[in-house]
């Protein structure tokens, strides 16, 4: 239990920084809009290119993934049905919810989460390469689609083959997959730069805080809460009925996955949202919800399966 917490401590800090430096506006006005663009470029490709590059492949392809893809994609579709169908929300923000519900905070809070509670940081693996190599290119695609102003097929083949992320990713799993050795002349640099992604990405998402209430929005606040409570608990739930009576996993394995599903929605969701100014609202308080709540939802995961 102490662990956990001290997972969480490390995440709660760097947000209360980041809120109190947008508090006293050390950074000047642009600060959300730079870092968020300096996150987006620069720091998230060379995070996500060393953590796929580190990955045992077994892991990246092992039973994990096929049940974290099933549970992701439930969630996803139920609150796109809900957004879309029924309170007609624009596609854009149903995209950005729909993330919010089924995309998991597998870097920064699943990596020491996992090697506190499951023994091991190697266990989010496949769902970072889910999310990355899926739903990112696909959720990115949608995005550029609906913000520029003219849609073309091989425009927006070409924006998403050539987004950093992407191509971050591509490169760290080819390198796992493949067992390459990458010389320490470009390992190193590129280490150094990934871990000032998650810090960065924190004080960013604390900055944003700044000025804004939880659920203080009208009109999104049901957006809100129904991503939240996929994350929270439609997720875990599902997870554990694939894990346990499609794909028959061991008690571990089943825990391995409940756990993972139960992460909070992954900070990549705000990134997107503030990137293309689209569902920021619910991207940030479902965050932040989610980031909150999922503490007692783990122990009791831990309770009653571990």
């Amino acid at each position: 239990m102490l662990e956990t917490l001290t997972g969480f401590a490390v995440v709660g800090v760097a947000i209360v920084l980041g809120y109190v430096i947008g508090r006293i506006d050390l950074l000047g006005p642009h600060a959300r809009h730079v870092l968020g663009r300096l996150i987006f470029f620069v720091l998230s490709p060379f995070l996500l290119f060393t953590v796929l590059a580190h990955a045992d492949a077994k892991m990246l392809f092992s039973s994990l993934l096929p049940v974290s893809a099933i549970a992701a994609v439930a969630v996803i579709a139920v609150y796109a049905l809900i957004a879309r169908l029924w309170w007609k929300r624009p596609l854009g923000e149903t995209l950005i919810g729909a993330l919010a519900a089924g995309q998991v905070n597998s870097n920064n809070i699943g990596l020491p989460l996992s090697l506190y509670l499951l023994g091991s940081a190697a266990y989010p693996a496949p769902v970072v390469l889910m999310q990355l190599l899926v739903f990112t290119p696909i959720s990115l695609t949608v995005l550029d689609a609906v913000t520029s102003d003219r849609v073309s097929l091989r425009r927006t083949l070409v924006r998403t083959a050539t987004n950093p992320i992407i191509i971050g990713s591509v490169f760290g799993t080819l390198v796992s997959v493949l067992d390459l050795t990458v010389p320490p002349i470009v390992m190193e640099p590129a280490q150094l730069i990934a871990d000032a992604a998650v810090p960065v990405l924190l004080i960013s998402y604390g900055i944003s805080l700044h000025g804004r209430r939880v659920l203080g929005a009208p009109g999104r606040r049901r957006d809100v809460v129904l991503a939240s409570s996929l994350k929270l608990l439609v997720m875990p739930v599902i997870a554990w009925a694939v894990a346990q009576f499609v794909f028959g996993l061991s008690s571990s394995e089943v825990l391995i996955v409940v756990i993972l599903a139960a992460l909070p929605t992954a900070q990549n969701v705000f990134n997107y949202s503030q990137r293309y100014d689209i569902g920021e609202t619910i991207s940030r308080d479902t965050v932040f919800l989610t980031t909150l709540g999922c503490l007692p939802v783990l122990v009791l995961i831990m309770f009653l399966l571990g």
